[in-house]
């Protein structure tokens, strides 16, 4: 069954496995909300666990909520300079940083003037350095309870807890912290390289914890 996601910034690895192993419908017709891995992603950093914060450009409450697809990125906060240096700055030293920082670094040279087009970009440039297909299917209207997809679409929610199996693999700073679980896919394959996609497919997720 086809699985429905929302558009992540640069998704986490409970979401890239969910991609790498399933047909995925992107959820594009809900209304943003705060606090979800809409405009936010976390990277391993020499301090541990860094928060990666896309900031937007907020709405009178006399209009209402706003559709993810209008939401706007506020681009005269340099953001996307801040993000690439502390990408550099946590991954300069891993196994595959070289090997991808090409095309990683493109996703912060341009700016983009729509949250959702950004974050479908970010899944886009991933899928390619995994090479796998990227989805393009899209919902065309709001469904609350689907019953032709598999609704995936909470594991969008930063603070919601996912209980899974996480086998561990070396990154950059974990004889300091230790293993940090899910982050960002970005966090797999600058450490893991080729093997990333071996990895993800061969996460085990139930669609009820995942």
């Amino acid at each position: 069954m086809t699985h429905l996601l929302h558009p992540a910034y640069i998704p986490n690895i409970v979401t890239f496995a969910v991609i790498a192993q399933n047909e995925i419908c992107w959820e594009v017709c809900d209304n943003f909300q705060k606090q979800t891995y809409r405009n936010r992603a976390y990277i391993c950093t020499d301090r541990g666990r860094l928060m990666l914060n896309i900031p937007i450009q907020h709405v009178g409450k006399n209009q209402g909520r706003q559709l993810y697809k209008d939401v706007k990125v506020e681009n005269e906060y340099k953001w996307q300079r801040q993000h690439w240096r502390a990408l550099q700055t946590a991954y300069r030293t891993s196994p595959y940083f070289e090997f991808y920082e090409d095309e990683i670094a493109a996703l912060y040279t341009q700016e983009y003037k729509y949250l959702l087009d950004y974050n479908l970009k970010s899944i886009e440039i991933i899928t390619d350095c995994l090479q796998i297909a990227m989805p393009t299917s899209k919902t065309t209207s709001f469904d609350f309870t689907p019953t032709d997809l598999l609704d995936l679409r909470y594991l969008i929610e930063a603070k919601k807890k996912i209980e899974f199996v996480h086998p561990e693999y070396v990154q950059v700073f974990g004889d300091r912290h230790g293993f940090i679980k899910n982050v960002s896919t970005l966090d797999l394959l600058f450490n893991e390289g080729t093997n990333s996609l071996s990895y993800l497919k061969n996460l085990k997720i139930a669609p009820q914890n995942a």
